[in-house]
């Protein structure tokens, strides 16, 4: 029941991968702009990965056709479609200022104030979702949360592969960019561990019954188990791993770390939507 369930939320998790892709990708962007020395065709190159991304997203976007109430029968996530236009159509503004800002990067520019206006619209993005999905305002700010998390996870792991492949074509590009954006990553894998702990041991998400940490016992108990161990120790593991072999400067293994956690940071975007979408926890 619990395979099927998540199967008939497919469309949803969909939209959730899409969107952390183009989002937290873009985000990385804009970050290592600022911050860090990182190749205009590095940043040129992802921002352009972010677009292709967000393009996909809108499309999965305009497919969701879902009344109001229940996602799919048995799903206790209760659908609000009067947020679906606001959700679009900050997805096209998200669109409108990443597609400027991969131009003007293009150009050598730093993109500041474009970049600063994306990355607005992609949070809109993301709080418009917790609104349509989340239900009461608890799970709304619950949600939302999680989709923030997610995005800087998802997008965040991608754009560092990419980073890393970039050493292997700029040998004489410093450690620093990817030292920092590795840092980020592992701190943000390491903060959705602890959201886990905390909303598996309060409970919490419209679908949690049972009382504190009754998720990894129900029905649900394997997808729950295979979040935390494949989606979660497992990636912050790694990420640690990307991040030391990063500061030795050993760029080859540290791009093959990524690699690796980007299908297992990836597999636990999949099951953290699943769960929420069709069981309605919070994981």
């Amino acid at each position: 029941m619990g395979a099927q369930q998540i199967a008939n939320n497919l469309a949803l998790i969909n939209w959730t991968v899409l969107v952390a892709l183009a989002i937290g990708s873009f985000a990385v962007v804009v970050f290592a702009r600022l911050r860090t020395p990182a190749t205009k065709g590095f940043l040129t190159f992802t921002a352009a990965s972010a677009v292709g991304w967000g393009v996909l997203a809108y499309l999965s976007d305009t497919a969701l056709v879902l009344p109001a109430g229940a996602i799919v029968q048995g799903s206790p996530v209760i659908v609000d479609p009067a947020f679906d236009v606001p959700r679009r159509t900050a997805l096209i503004v998200f669109l409108v200022f990443a597609t400027l800002t991969t131009l003007v990067l293009a150009r050598g520019g730093r993109a500041r104030i474009p970049g600063a206006i994306g990355i607005t619209a992609g949070i809109l993005v993301l709080l418009l979702g917790g609104l349509t999905w989340g239900g009461s305002a608890a799970g709304v700010a619950g949600l939302s949360l999680q989709l923030l998390v997610l995005t800087l996870a998802t997008g965040g792991v991608f754009a560092a592969m990419i980073l890393g492949h970039w050493y292997l074509v700029t040998p004489k590009l410093p450690e620093g960019p990817l030292v920092l954006v590795s840092r980020r990553l592992l701190w943000v894998v390491a903060l959705q561990v602890v959201l886990f702990v905390t909303w598996v041991g309060v409970g919490i998400g419209p679908g949690a019954t049972g009382g504190p940490f009754a998720a990894l016992f129900g029905s649900w108990a394997l997808f729950v188990w295979l979040r935390l161990i494949v989606g979660l120790v497992f990636p912050l593991v790694v990420s640690w791993a990307a991040l030391q072999t990063a500061r030795s400067r050993s760029m080859e293994s540290a791009t093959g770390l990524l690699y690796i956690n980007v299908g297992s940071i990836a597999a636990g975007t999949i099951l953290a939507a699943g769960l929420y979408f069709g069981a309605g926890l919070l994981v």
